[in-house]
């Protein structure tokens, strides 16, 4: 029998009960995704599927310490379940004591829904979106553009056990719109994205008009030379490129002196003022609209995680308060390396910077400057300083006293999140937003629009 045919709990519980390991974790994630997807004013595909992910993390106690195992697979059936456990029971017995290793959560902690059905997706959840959509291919038309793009919604619930009695589950909504405005002659392009929980907090009429304007700036085109400019980053290029900071910012990595999160003579930097406006980079499982999970759930061990640590509650956490670095993200063990909190990565995050100005106002507010519209291919060049290059992408527009007078060329540009946090002279409205680089991994954010005095544009690219 096809473990598709049993619930999810029982399929943890039977494979804890197979355990012979002295600790067991047990994560089963239960799948499912709708989607839609749309070339040249009209719907080209859509589907529906679903799916089962199996992970199984085996400890096992020696005379030098404790090892740990972990296996992942996919479709697992009745037959698959005793060799899987048995696979990550020889993993740990074939390895070395584990670092990280700490005791296994424990404490009176039950989901009250754990033993319900997964909660699922279905095209139902775009039952309001697609009319409006499919009206938003008609304005199109009418106006000589073409739309381009996908809408994708998951939801995920996880199941996660442990022999120590934790019986645990959450539900993650996740859902992404991206939408590309071309004209018929493809010389002109540009992007807007939405992350959402549901689908009924995005309107797609509004976004075609917000792509139809940016398309009509494009018509007049400039040439710039590369160099500093005054920028205005809207909240999706905020979001990619804190994000990679936020994935940069493990403890253990700046007590050893390898981050940008490193103290010159050892330690790190918590404590120091990083940015002088007052901003604060937070994450919180509770964030209204960006609700994600409640407790650690770690399918694998690594710098910023721990299979040890599954079930550990999440809380509130500040790592950049007023502007003044507060926490680096920790395991319990690497707490322990560094003499830090233990904070563990949450799966949002969020920077109020105190501005209350839109984007728009923003370049009303400008006397000459870039405005841009996302970033792409994001790569680090150094870890020292956290220095990134990447391109502009669909759309970078010149600004002259408050108003858009045209679209100029890509960039490319070098800039280190955490030096712009430094130089930024204003922050606006924060909002939820989409990350172009990072959507496919991290999609709950909500960010306000930076200004930079002085970003640099390293060279002219000639990316669209």
């Amino acid at each position: 029998m096809s473990t598709r045919t049993n619930k999810p709990h029982e399929i943890v519980e039977r494979a804890l009960e197979l355990s012979r390991a002295d600790g067991c974790v047990v994560i089963a994630d239960e799948r499912s995704t709708a989607n839609l997807r749309w070339a040249g004013n009209a719907l080209t595909t859509n589907g529906v599927t679903r799916g089962r992910t199996l992970t199984v993390v085996a400890t096992v106690e020696g005379r030098e310490g404790t090892a740990s195992g972990v296996v992942t697979r996919a479709a697992v059936t009745a037959d698959d379940l005793e060799p899987l456990v048995r696979a990550a029971e020889e993993a740990a017995r074939g390895a070395g004591p584990a670092e990280d290793a700490q005791p296994l959560v424990t404490g009176v902690s039950h989901s009250p829904d754990f033993t319900d059905a997964p909660a699922e997706t279905s095209s139902a959840v775009f039952t309001d979106f697609a009319p409006a959509l499919g009206e938003s291919f008609a304005r199109a038309r009418a106006g000589g553009r073409e739309l381009y793009g996908f809408a994708n919604h998951e939801l995920v619930t996880s199941y996660l056990g442990t022999s120590t009695g934790l019986r645990l589950r959450h539900d993650q909504p996740n859902g992404t719109l991206e939408l590309n405005a071309k004209s018929p002659d493809r010389t002109r392009s540009a992007w807007a994205g939405r992350a959402t929980r549901d689908f009924k907090d995005v309107d797609p009429a509004a976004l075609d008009a917000e792509l139809a304007t940016r398309l009509d700036w494009a018509r007049r085109r400039i040439e710039l030379p590369a160099g500093r400019y005054e920028t205005l980053l809207p909240p999706t290029a905020v979001a990619d490129l804190l994000i990679y900071q936020y994935w940069s910012a493990a403890a253990r990595d700046a007590a050893e002196g390898r981050t940008v999160f490193s103290r010159p003579g050892g330690g790190t930097r918590v404590g120091e003022k990083l940015a002088g406006l007052p901003l604060t980079l937070r994450s919180d499982p509770d964030e209204p609209g960006l609700e994600s999970a409640p407790f650690v759930l770690a399918h694998s061990s690594g710098d910023d995680a721990s299979v040890f640590d599954n079930g550990l509650p999440l809380t509130a956490t500040e790592w950049i308060s007023g502007g003044e670095l507060r926490h680096l993200s920790t395991t319990r063990h690497s707490a322990g390396l560094t003499g830090l909190p233990v904070a563990p990565s949450i799966d949002n995050l969020i920077l109020d910077g105190g501005g209350d100005r839109s984007l728009e106002e923003m370049v009303a507010g400008t006397e000459r400057g870039l405005l841009l519209t996302c970033l792409w291919y994001i790569r680090e060049v150094d870890p020292a300083t956290l220095l990134l290059t990447g391109l502009t992408r669909d759309g970078v527009y010149l600004v002259e006293d408050g108003q858009v007078v045209g679209e100029v060329n890509n960039f490319r540009f070098n800039e280190s999140p955490v030096d712009l946090l430094r130089r930024a002279t204003e922050a606006g409205r924060t909002e939820k937003t989409l990350p172009r680089e990072w959507g496919d991994w991290f999609t709950r954010a909500a960010m306000p629009a930076l200004r930079i005095p002085d970003f640099n544009m390293s060279s002219v690219s000639q990316g669209v």
